[in-house]
């Protein structure tokens, strides 16, 4: 093999090696297997309650389930499996569970994995995100928001990752999707990989949306701090509400069949390089 064709061989491995490299998301630093049976591990999980009032009716976006603690109906481990579940009461209230690593587990940078089964329903708006420890000091939006994956039943199959800063929030404009059709029979790995630059989504792998802003200061990056984890499903909604089952101007609007709404999450994976 003559010089030329020896440099082109190890530029080509050295290139093979920078994509393995960058495929891989880093070293474990830390997992949530849901390897046990029963309620969530409360070393790890803290739960929101009720609906967010009187401060935010709705958790701020009119939602309209009742989000309950320890009730293995609404949030339970079985099968190597977190399962959230909403359902309809026969009074026609809806209950659901948010589950939060909040004071309990917080992570700065690295590459985060979910990987769930999402529900199926017009109406549902199930949610795998972060917020930023500090909201109970600077408020949101400035502590920062990551929507890693969110789906509305309405759009059946199109997931969104987001990002919510002060700069942009509510309707935010920094966003990107695509289409799962099998959402809600095939599990999926659902992933952000957040450094001092960037974070970056993808889905199985496949990258398909990465926030990088120009300009990086207080009003479009406060993600220079730990975050922690929320797992959800909210019902209705600003975001969730389907507008033809909506009644008396609320955001309501919610599939009529619908009794019942599960999530599945079989892993939670934290890396870091």
């Amino acid at each position: 093999m003559n010089y030329c064709k020896q440099y082109s061989a190890m530029l080509w491995l050295l290139a093979m090696v920078a994509i393995a490299s960058a495929q891989k998301p880093g070293r474990l630093l830390w997992s949530e297997e849901f390897d046990y049976t029963g309620l969530p591990d409360t070393t790890i999980w803290t739960y929101d309650v009720g609906n967010g009032c009187p401060n935010i009716c709705g958790w701020g976006n009119q939602e309209v389930q009742f989000y309950t603690e320890k009730d293995p109906r609404n949030a339970r481990v079985e099968d190597g499996k977190l399962i959230i579940e909403a359902h309809r009461d026969a009074d026609g209230r809806w209950t659901s569970a948010r589950l939060k690593t909040q004071g309990k587990k917080t992570f700065r940078y690295g590459c985060i994995q979910f990987r769930a089964k999402l529900p199926a329903g017009s109406g549902t708006w199930p949610a795998l995100w972060m917020l930023g420890e500090d909201i109970t000091t600077v408020g949101w939006p400035r502590c920062g928001e990551i929507d890693v994956m969110e789906h509305v039943g309405r759009d059946p199959g199109r997931v969104q990752a987001a990002m919510h800063t002060p700069s942009s929030h509510g309707d935010t404009q920094d966003k990107g999707g695509l289409m799962v059709p099998d959402f809600d029979r095939t599990f999926h790995v659902y992933e952000v990989r957040w450094t001092p630059r960037k974070i970056a989504f993808y889905l199985d792998g496949k990258n398909y949306y990465t926030y990088k802003p120009k300009t990086r200061n207080a009003e479009t990056w406060p993600y220079d701090q730990p975050f922690f984890i929320i797992v959800n499903i909210a019902m209705g909604g600003g975001f969730g509400s389907d507008p033809q089952y909506e009644t008396n101007g609320l955001k309501n609007g919610i599939e009529p069949g619908l009794t019942t709404a599960r999530m599945e999450v079989d892993y939670i994976r934290l890396y870091r390089r």
